[in-house]
């Protein structure tokens, strides 16, 4: 049985333990990382992101291939299977460059389940139950993620019934999918199958999609999916999920009855927090399985800490790699820039993208803030129009006395990328975070980033 001690352990290879076994390692730290899976990245790389981002990529270019009038004359009948194949060499790719970050950075590897046999000391285990070896460290980092939450009276071994994980091995076309749950998970594989002709049902258990975003971008997203074909449903709860030879039928207590070729069950996600002996340290964990933390990322024992989804909100990759980070930093000295996430853009890839930052139309007045509005319609926009995609636009909510920006919403073409130009604006200090920045500031042209000077001068306009 290997033993061996570290200064560090990282239990997690996603982009949480990517951001604290790398800091700790670079400030001469002897630091390992533990992975239940023989490829690095965790969910993200291999479940979550980087597969889902590579399949709308891949579905992208193919709505744009079949609208192009130059080859109209072309058939092309691309299959699921076949798109899976083409993210798989993306992930591919990410795997290689990932292990080169542990190797250049002197990181040991070890693959296995991880489990706590006292708060010093980690027991790895084989997929057959058996240790395999036994590390002590002085300070722990758990980063293992999130899975997708599994009701126990669904039978997820029915070949026609997937979650967000099993979605990426089937192996055929359906004709139609009904998708349970209407959040970020739930809208974006709405929008992949439907730009690939299948039938989609979505429910929502909830009376709006994504609510956490502005109403205004909400009522967007809704109408451009609805006007794609996509039948939403609010409101629903499930009773029952029946897996038929010929597809599932989803019971709702509302007393509809949904009959598609497969059912992708999309509705929140659990911690990957069992099994790893935690309970018997004392460490807080949730209904959901989360472990709870404090402002430095540690647990209710100091030298061990969490971060990313396994801590839950806001559960994103980017801010998984600087939680993992700044956990590292105070593993190291003590101290913890955590301030620097409190304002992250959250990214939406459905069709078209989505992108926030800063507050909503809804927050700001509940605060009784005085805010006004600057819009740019994209379909005004000539990059919009060379590009052929005119939908979307861009808004920026500002203080009306102070010109200060508060809130930034982008609903379109490259909304992901765009968000970054009012993130880097917005983080300024003083009269630098001002609507005047985008007025007197010159944008390329034709660019979709021009969207920030017109919808300043809209503004602007609304407070003089």
């Amino acid at each position: 049985m290997d033993s061996r001690k570290f200064d560090v352990i990282v239990i997690g290879t996603g982009p949480g333990g990517e951001g604290a076994s790398i800091k700790v390692a670079k400030s001469g730290k002897k630091t390992a990382v533990i992975d239940k899976h023989h490829r690095v990245g965790g969910n993200c790389t291999h479940w979550g992101t980087i597969p889902s981002k590579s399949l709308r990529q891949e579905v992208q270019q193919l709505v744009e291939f079949k609208s192009n009038p130059l080859f109209e004359k072309f058939h092309a009948e691309i299959k699921f299977p076949d798109l899976l194949k083409a993210a798989e060499s993306v992930v591919a790719k990410q795997v290689k460059m990932r292990q080169g970050f542990y190797e250049r950075n002197e990181i040991d590897m070890i693959t296995g389940h991880a489990v706590f046999k006292d708060s010093h000391t980690i027991h790895v285990l084989n997929p057959k139950g058996a240790v395999i070896g036994e590390y002590t460290a002085e300070s722990f980092v758990i980063a293992t993620g999130s899975s997708p939450f599994r009701p126990p009276n669904i039978d997820f071994s029915h070949p026609n019934i997937h979650d967000s994980d099993t979605i990426l091995q089937m192996e055929r076309t359906p004709q139609s999918v009904t998708i349970y749950g209407a959040g970020v998970i739930g809208c974006e594989y709405a929008s992949i199958f439907r730009n690939l002709g299948i039938k989609v049902n979505l429910v929502n258990t909830r009376d709006k999609l994504l609510s956490f975003l502005d109403d205004e971008i909400i009522d967007a997203l809704a109408y451009h999916l609805r006007e794609q074909g996509i039948l939403i449903r609010h409101n629903e709860t499930f009773e029952k999920v029946i897996g038929t030879d010929e597809g599932v039928e989803l019971h709702l207590e509302s007393g509809k009855l949904l009959k598609t070729d497969i059912l992708l069950f999309a509705n929140g996600r659990s911690g990957n927090s069992q099994n790893m002996g935690l309970e018997n340290l004392g460490i807080e964990i949730d209904n959901r399985h989360l472990i709870k933390i404090n402002e430095y990322y540690q647990t209710s024992l100091p030298h061990i800490y969490a971060v990313g989804d396994i801590i839950g909100s806001p559960s994103l990759a980017s801010a998984a790699y600087d939680q993992g980070r700044f956990a590292g930093t105070h593993i190291i000295t003590g101290d913890c820039e955590n301030r620097l996430v409190h304002d992250i853009p959250t990214g939406i890839y459905t069709s078209p993208e989505i992108s926030s930052l800063g507050k909503t139309e809804r927050e700001l007045t509940l605060q009784k803030v005085p805010y006004e509005v600057g819009h740019s319609m994209f379909k005004s926009l000539a990059r919009a129009q060379i590009k052929g995609r005119p939908v979307g636009m861009l808004k920026i909510l500002f203080h009306r006395e102070t010109l200060e920006i508060l809130g930034i919403h982008c609903f379109g073409s490259e909304a992901s990328e765009i968000i970054h130009i009012g993130q880097a604006v917005m983080t300024q200090e003083g009269k630098a975070n001002t609507l005047m920045y985008f007025i007197n500031t010159t944008f390329n042209y034709p660019t979709m980033a021009e969207a920030y000077r017109v919808a300043a001068l809209n503004g602007l306009n609304r407070v003089q």
